[in-house]
């Protein structure tokens, strides 16, 4: 995932090769300058785990459906912004509006046809999202070809002292805080946010109650399917997309819901503040390998310290 690995700026002058004769409040200066920097990609790391877990979160946590067609719901968003947008849609409202209704319709029809009569049958679920990923993939392969499309992120580059990163990077990170938010008011606040929270925690009850349990899930997967189809275009400009895309976002959506615990928000957010500042600081220390591969073994240990997750174990109320 791009911007989840290395630095993206580098010092005029290494640190290595300055004269001893070099002012210290310069080398004092290029150190801040690359503590900045590296504060920069710790968060652009959380914020991007958050964007490509959120929607798995909320179908997850709120429908207990194990969706592994996910990454492809990214990889559809990615297409539908850049297709958009090469067919003259305004850039932004290609990324906010085309991208997020096109997988959100895409992922109504889907809950109707396949998800709704699987619920509460976890095996049958895995093996039907499964087959589902690979029939969308040989789908995009066939209508779009097995070639990278892309178009050009906008706006420059900010400079950090010596170093420069590009402004989309903060853009990335705006955006996460802002979806965040968004789903938080739309679940605590507003009476759908409601209904679907008391269904989430007993169906039945809802259904005792006079909710349609049904039409509650349809539009959730909904939600959560737009969610990713958004995180899917925000990426495009920073990875482009390919028909097996997907695939370079499940494994990581997948562990940060799974040590995130039942609780969708909250889980989603704090599973990605640990990973992604375990994952940058390794990456910032070593490599980008080392740091995926820490991303990992912390998420394997945490699971067997607290096998519910996070929110199981210290967050038991809340989104």
């Amino acid at each position: 995932m791009a911007g989840g690995g290395e630095l993206r700026g580098s010092p005029p002058v290494g640190l290595a090769s300055l004269p001893a004769q070099f002012p210290d409040k310069a080398i004092k200066g290029i150190s801040m300058d690359l503590a900045l920097l590296t504060g920069v990609e710790v968060v652009y790391a959380i914020a991007s785990l958050f964007l490509i877990s959120v929607g798995l979160a909320i179908v997850f946590g709120m429908m207990g459906v194990i969706n592994f067609a996910h990454g492809e719901f990214l990889m559809l968003g990615g297409f539908a912004f850049i297709l958009a947008v090469r067919a003259g849609v305004n850039f932004w409202v290609a990324m906010f509006v085309v991208a997020p209704l096109c997988v959100a319709i895409i992922g109504v029809i889907i809950e109707r046809l396949i998800i709704r009569h699987l619920y509460g049958r976890i095996v049958e679920t895995i093996l039907a999202t499964w087959g589902l990923s690979l029939l969308l993939i040989g789908l995009a392969s066939a209508v779009f070809g097995y070639y990278q499309l892309g178009v050009r992120p906008p706006f420059g580059v900010v400079h950090i002292g010596a170093y420069q990163t590009g402004v989309y990077t903060f853009f990335v990170i705006g955006v996460a805080v802002v979806l965040g938010l968004g789903l938080y008011f739309l679940l605590r606040h507003t009476p759908f946010g409601l209904i679907a929270r008391g269904t989430m925690q007993s169906a039945p009850m809802a259904a005792a109650l006079g909710v349609n349990v049904k039409h509650v899930y349809s539009i959730t997967f909904g939600i959560g399917a737009a969610v990713s189809g958004l995180a899917g275009a925000v990426f495009a400009p920073l990875t482009g997309v390919l028909p097996i895309s997907g695939l370079t976002y499940i494994a990581k959506a997948f562990i940060t819901v799974i040590l995130g615990g039942a609780l969708p928000l909250t889980g989603a957010a704090l599973s990605s503040a640990l990973l992604g500042t375990v994952s940058q600081i390794t990456t910032f220390l070593s490599t980008s390998v080392f740091g995926e591969v820490m991303l990992l073994v912390t998420a394997i240990v945490l699971l067997r310290v607290l096998p519910s997750g996070i929110t199981g174990r210290f967050f038991k109320r809340g989104i």
